[in-house]
């Protein structure tokens, strides 16, 4: 008696058709030289590009390298010229400044070779000890900067010695009143101001006047070797030389 053949049959787990294999193996052969092969064409295409890249980048780089030391040296000699032209600048104010002091010391020492001539000279009137001038200047804080001019031409080649001593006469407190030697300094028992010369000299210095105190003269004493010199000069017109 025949049996009937199953329709289905019962084939161990793992256990693929050696014909099924051997196909999916050539699937992944031939997927793997694809690849290869597309690796290869994009090596092949991209090499030659890559190396004109590379070489861009390097002389890019060796150009920025050589601006940068320009850059530099532009600074460095920037920096340098600054400094030359401060440096200028200074020596030429120093210069102006030294110039002015010059000329100022210049025109004073003319307007004393002018007055010496006028002293000296072969028509100036012969004069014993005198006080030529006494001008007062204010200054900061309140004192008052004096400068006195005394003179001689008498006796050429002599040498007049002494000392002077200043007292301003004026108003105080509605009453005539004299502000001496002492109070002008604001001191006890002061010495009065050497002098020593042939033809003229200035003396200069600063005294103090009472605040509610109005100058109206200036009286000039000087006591030396001879005899003594006493002269006033109007507050208003000191320096003048119209002394009395």
């Amino acid at each position: 008696m025949n049996r009937p053949v199953p329709r289905f049959q019962i084939v161990p787990n793992g256990a693929v058709p050696v014909r099924g294999r051997g196909l999916w193996l050539l699937i992944a052969v031939v997927w793997l030289l694809s690849l290869a092969g597309t690796w290869w064409l994009a090596s092949r295409q991209a090499a030659p590009a890559l190396g004109s890249v590379r070489a861009q980048l390097h002389a890019a780089e060796a150009k920025l390298q050589a601006q940068q030391r320009q850059i530099d040296t532009l600074n460095q000699r920037q920096a340098t010229l600054a400094r030359s032209d401060q440096i200028s600048r200074a020596a030429n104010n120093a210069v102006q400044s030294s110039l002015a002091e010059r000329d100022e010391e210049i025109a004073g020492l003319r307007a004393d070779v002018a007055f010496y001539e006028r002293l000296v000279g072969a028509t100036s009137q012969r004069k014993g000890l005198t006080v030529h001038s006494a001008e007062f200047s204010a200054e900061a804080g309140g004192t008052w900067h004096y400068n006195v001019v005394l003179t001689q031409n008498l006796n050429r080649g002599a040498i007049s010695q002494g000392q002077m001593r200043l007292a301003v006469e004026g108003v105080r407190g509605g009453k005539l009143t004299t502000v001496g030697w002492d109070e002008l300094h604001q001191k006890s028992g002061v010495p009065g101001q050497d002098y020593s010369f042939r033809y003229f000299q200035q003396l200069d210095g600063s005294v103090i006047l009472p605040k509610d105190f109005t100058p109206q003269r200036v009286r000039v004493s000087l006591s030396g070797g001879g005899a003594p010199v006493t002269q006033s000069f109007d507050w208003t017109l000191a320096g003048n030389g119209k002394g009395e």
